[in-house]
């Protein structure tokens, strides 16, 4: 495969880690350096330096079709839900641009919960029971069905944030009221049990490449402690997972759905990112995302060896089938958050983000995901979103990685941020075990 034009689409680390990983993790070697011609839209500061910016509102179907005509894109990859679930991959594959996500129609196993029940059931896949609420009358009636642990969902998306896992009753209710409230239908489920994994899986039709498996930390604070946020740091692979765990989970989940997303006659083209519990019969799904997830990417793909350009292109032009196996690093990789004063209600932004020599521009070590610059007295960068920066630890231990990752978030400041300190602890601790 010979050089590319490629177009990412999307502003956070996650994206920061797709083009760090496309440029053949080259570093910040500047604009068009690395092995292929990389463009982002919108992008964010840090990324920057390892591809050409373009301003793009990224649910806008025909600015994303002009965008990739006018910079020749053979590839665009894109990395949020939301330009999914509009229809922006249908647009450019009508278009005749090669394009990594979903259709539309098969984003929905990630738009809407219930069409994800209804796969899976047709599946034979394990799931939680739910039931969709769309009238406050019948409120009472879900939390009576689905106790005592309550999973209060908005079906629709969220971001991550929209769950809320309770054993509150009348915190589970509030949450129900402001789901409708909005305007969303609410999804009660029954509680699953186990340890969480996230499994992203490239699928191209019925053919199915796992990634290495992660799990994310989603509570603001420490001890799993605090909100649900969008996830404040993360780790792979998964010493505790059963030698078979991923086989399984391909196996039990991915391959099913995908099969019956081809049977629907919607087939499934890019990335399907299996949200898990591991209880003791073994896997159960959680959740399906229909993209990279955030802040799982930035683990996984720093020990990716395999040129990841290579990978999205077969799966984006439906040859995955005929791609070597995916090679990775040894050892174990962890993604470290630093957010901003405030969040996740309410993040406080412009406030300069300063560091010992060139690590800001490192992205073997740091990505960034809510940043902007700033000509003020010449600061440099400032944080712009509430999750500012994400920290990057690799080691032969998950250990070594973890020392790794908070060694270098130690050289970093920025006024009134916070991290969590017990990212992959319960692992390295042996305090997480599986049945199944």
């Amino acid at each position: 495969m010979g050089r590319m034009r490629i177009l990412v689409i999307g502003s956070g680390g996650r994206e920061h880690a797709l083009v760090h990983a496309l440029n053949g993790n080259a570093g910040a070697a500047g604009a068009g350096a690395g092995e292929h011609e990389l463009h982002v839209a919108p992008g964010n500061a840090g990324i920057a330096g390892l591809a050409t910016q373009h301003a793009l509102d990224v649910t806008d179907e025909a600015a994303t079709v002009a965008l990739a005509r006018e910079i020749g894109a053979d590839l665009v990859v894109i990395g949020p839900e939301q330009p999914l679930v509009a229809g922006v991959a249908d647009a450019l594959r009508e278009a005749g641009i090669a394009v990594f996500g979903p259709s539309k129609a098969a984003a929905a196993l990630e738009g809407s919960k219930a069409f994800a029940k209804g796969v899976m059931a047709a599946a034979g896949v394990r799931t939680a029971d739910a039931r969709q609420v769309t009238d406050a009358a019948d409120i009472a009636a879900a939390l009576d069905a689905f106790g005592p642990t309550y999973v209060v969902k908005d079906d629709g998306l969220a971001g991550g944030k929209g769950v809320v896992v309770t054993p509150d009753r009348a915190a589970a209710r509030e949450h129900a009221e402001a789901v409708l409230a909005a305007g969303n239908p609410v999804l009660f489920e029954s509680f699953l049990e186990g340890p969480e994994v996230s499994l992203f899986c490239l699928v191209d039709g019925e053919t199915v490449v796992p990634l290495l498996p992660a799990q994310d930390h989603k509570r603001a604070y420490d001890n799993d402690e605090g909100p649900n946020t969008g996830g404040m740091g993360a780790y792979t692979p998964l010493p505790w997972l059963p030698e078979n765990g991923v086989q399984r989970i391909v196996d039990e989940v991915v391959a099913p759905v995908a099969a019956e997303m081809v049977r629907r006659g919607t087939p499934y083209s890019g990335l399907l990112y299996a949200g898990l519990a591991w209880g003791a019969k073994g896997p159960a799904v959680v959740e399906f995302n229909a993209r990279f997830g955030d802040p799982e990417t930035q683990a996984v793909l720093a020990l990716l060896n395999t040129p990841l350009a290579e990978v999205l292109y077969a799966t984006a032009t439906g040859t995955l089938h005929e791609i070597e196996p995916l090679d990775w690093q040894d050892g174990y990789a962890v993604t470290v958050v630093l957010a901003a004063d405030g969040y996740p209600a309410s993040p406080r932004k412009g406030d300069a983000i300063t560091a010992e020599g060139e690590l800001l521009d490192d992205p073997a070590h740091v990505l960034h995901a809510g940043t902007s610059t700033s000509s003020d007295n010449g600061i440099g960068y400032v944080s712009a979103g509430g999750r500012v920066l994400n920290v990057i630890g690799t080691g032969a231990t998950l250990e070594e990685a973890v020392t790794s990752a908070y060694e270098t978030i130690g050289k970093i400041e920025l006024d009134g941020s916070f991290y969590r300190r017990d990212i992959a602890r319960p692992a390295i601790d042996g305090q997480i075990s599986v049945g199944g």
